[in-house]
């Protein structure tokens, strides 16, 4: 490839991904924060919260209060639970062997309505990728129960079952009953909502530019090969193609397993290890080239809400929970789930697509 040309297609990929890649998921990232903060003012995502609470024990052994760090996470980011996790009113409800947990919990869901909402965005000549895309999300919430009952493996050898994070706390404020609004009429809380919202999905998309940008550009760099001349030129999206050639050789395995038609599919699950936007910045491109198809938005939705980027957020919000020791725990742990979640999407999928095909 040479030097020179390396350099030239790092800047010619990087500023491609800015203007096409990165401004298209800020434009999703506000209108999807804006929806749910509107979701939020006007006691929707309260309703739902009522509505998962009596699922939660029996799935995840966690309270039904943890229902709240599921909608909070999809609906925004990773370290959302962190925020949750920190208020006396809501780790009250939690056994120390169950609080651990929580960081894969939030993982799982983790900018979920972005990702759900981007994919479906990818559809083009009148095809839709709704189905896959809602197949992903099953997919992710099967992922989600596998990561947080292995954790919780560990954490029962280290805390046992009995003992309550706050043991003598006063239960009189129930989070699941009482909720803040804003101050106004409901046309004036709904532009706040509004407003507010946007904002928030402003700072979550400008947060995510340093690794679609720079993760993605190293990962297109692997995965793609020279020129259609095959010659280097320094243009955009030119690489030496070494993810393609291990995703070749692991074709037998992720062939059956995940559905992949293309070993360059590989790359977006190693790209969402790190960053679940720089992953998405994949996408397009693979798309156009004609590389993936459902399967593939269905597994790719799976694991990208999954895994979204634990490998960097894991450390820091086991660090806010106080429990370094267990970061590794969940770290595997969570690298379990994320690959159960996208093998149950791709065969649910799988069973979709027959009876559609039947019916």
């Amino acid at each position: 490839m040479g030097l020179a040309n390396m350099f030239k297609t790092m800047m010619a990929t990087a500023h491609d991904l800015i203007l096409n890649t990165v401004v298209f998921i800020m434009g999703v990232a506000v209108l999807a924060s804006a929806f749910a903060e509107i979701l939020t003012e006007f006691g929707i995502v309260a309703v739902m919260n009522k509505l998962l609470s009596p699922i939660i024990k029996p799935l995840f052994d966690l309270p039904g209060v943890a229902s709240l760090g599921i909608i909070t996470t999809y609906l925004s980011d990773n370290p959302a639970i962190i925020s949750l996790a920190s208020q006396i009113g809501f780790k009250k409800y939690f056994k120390k062997y169950q609080l651990p947990a929580l960081t894969n919990l939030g993982t799982a869901f983790g900018m979920g309505l972005i990702v759900t909402t981007f994919m479906i965005a990818q559809s083009k000549n009148g095809d839709s990728f709704l189905a896959p895309v809602i197949i992903g999300n099953i997919g992710a919430f099967i992922g989600s129960i596998i990561s947080v009952r292995i954790m919780m493996r560990y954490t029962k050898k280290e805390y046992g079952t009995d003992e309550y994070v706050f043991p003598n706390m006063n239960a009189s404020y129930d989070m699941l009953k009482d909720r803040k609004i804003r101050d106004g009429n409901a046309f004036q809380r709904f532009l706040e909502a509004l407003l507010d919202g946007g904002k928030n999905g402003v700072q979550l998309a400008i947060s995510i530019i340093p690794g679609v940008v720079i993760i993605c550009t190293l990962v297109m760099m692997l995965t793609n090969g020279p020129s259609e001349a095959g010659t280097y030129t320094g243009a955009a999206y030119e690489g030496i193609g070494a993810l393609t050639w291990i995703g070749g050789k692991l074709k037998f395995i992720l062939s059956p397993i995940f559905g992949f038609s293309s070993p360059e599919a590989l790359a977006f699950p190693l790209t969402s290890l790190g960053s679940v936007g720089a992953a998405l910045g994949l996408v397009p491109k693979m798309l156009s080239k004609g590389l993936i198809g459902k399967t593939e938005i269905a597994v790719f939705t799976a694991m990208g809400m999954c895994w979204s980027g634990y490998l960097s957020t894991h450390v820091a919000m086991m660090d806010a929970l106080d429990m370094r020791k267990l970061t590794s725990k969940a770290i595997i742990s969570h690298t379990i789930g994320g690959l159960g979640g996208g093998i149950a999407a791709r065969f649910i999928y799988l069973i979709y697509s027959w009876i559609v095909a039947v019916l």
